[in-house]
């Protein structure tokens, strides 16, 4: 019968597969769907951070040329840390205040995107975003034309004597701030974006319906509310505002790098690979830090 079955075009019944091996595959699934980026960041995040570990406890007395021996100098740390740490309490206060000035301004965007901007809403994130388009580097170079000794905003600063006669604004720590303040801002803004776009405008309406003031209703009702993406949008920002070169580079002095100007010279212009990964590993370990005690005084099970 089976013979007259083949010859007659019908396919013989495939067994089906036992319901263990089906289940073996579906929990296998996921694994191999994590297993390209696994292989990334193994390759290109794992590997080099472990390199510059390794970096970092090389024989400082060696060089590019001789070579490097590994003589585990943890020594290298608190020689880097004694050497420039005015250089790390510079990064922090330079992105601090660029941090505050930053939610000053992208809170009450955010909130003008999310609640009130109806139509206009897209046209205003397009705004927000389009700066990202043009490259970093450019951004700031935009920077440093605009508060030039002799452009419009100094010389009308002069005219109205908020600054001297010989009074400037860039090469200062007033230009860092204001370019770190103005190049990360999209990072704060957008998750804030998000999180007050989720917003219940009948909250409000029954804060006002319960006799509470506009102060008393933002503190109570919308604040919270926003609390997740006013986290996730502070982190984004003041990470990579403590580590930025660029800013102090173009737009200050010497007076005014940042411990990314440190490690930037470490690596290409002084060739001293043990320091500039010390230093590296520094300032991942203090940022780790001071996250790690954000979220755990933040209480933010919801942004994790």
């Amino acid at each position: 019968m089976t013979a007259l079955a083949h010859l007659g075009g019908a396919s013989p019944t495939t067994p089906a597969a036992p319901a263990s091996d089906r289940r073996r595959r579906h929990r296998l699934l996921p694994y191999l769907l994590l297993l390209p980026g696994a292989a990334w960041l193994l390759v290109f995040f794992a590997l080099p951070l472990l390199q510059l570990a390794a970096a970092s406890l090389y024989d400082p007395a060696g060089s590019l040329s001789t070579g490097y021996a590994m003589t585990w100098a943890v020594g290298n740390y608190p020689d880097a840390l004694q050497a420039y740490w005015p250089q790390f309490v510079r990064s922090f206060l330079y992105s601090a205040i660029a941090l505050v000035l930053a939610l000053l301004m992208g809170y009450p965007l955010a909130y003008a995107i999310a609640q009130k901007a109806g139509r206009w809403k897209n046209l205003l994130l397009v705004a927000v975003v389009a700066p990202m388009f043009t490259s970093f580097l450019v951004r700031t170079l935009a920077w440093k034309t605009i508060l030039s000794d002799n452009g419009a905003l100094v010389g009308l600063l002069r005219d109205v004597h908020l600054l001297g006669p010989d009074g400037r604004l860039l090469a200062t720590p007033v230009a860092v701030v204001l370019g770190l303040t103005y190049n990360f801002l999209p990072f704060l803004v957008l998750p804030l974006y998000a999180s007050l776009e989720r917003l219940d405008p009948r909250l409000l309406e029954a804060a006002s319906d319960l006799y509470a003031s506009p102060l008393r209703a933002f503190g109570r009702v919308t604040l919270p509310l926003s609390m997740p993406g006013l986290i996730a949008g502070t982190l984004l920002f003041f990470i990579p505002a403590t580590g930025d070169y660029i800013n102090a580079e173009l737009l200050g002095t010497p007076s005014e790098y940042m411990i990314g100007n440190v490690i930037d010279s470490a690596f290409l212009v002084r060739l001293d690979y043990p320091q500039g990964a010390a230093l590296s590993f520094l300032l991942m370990a203090a940022i780790l830090a001071i996250v790690f005690v954000y979220l755990r005084r933040a209480g933010t099970e919801e942004v994790l």
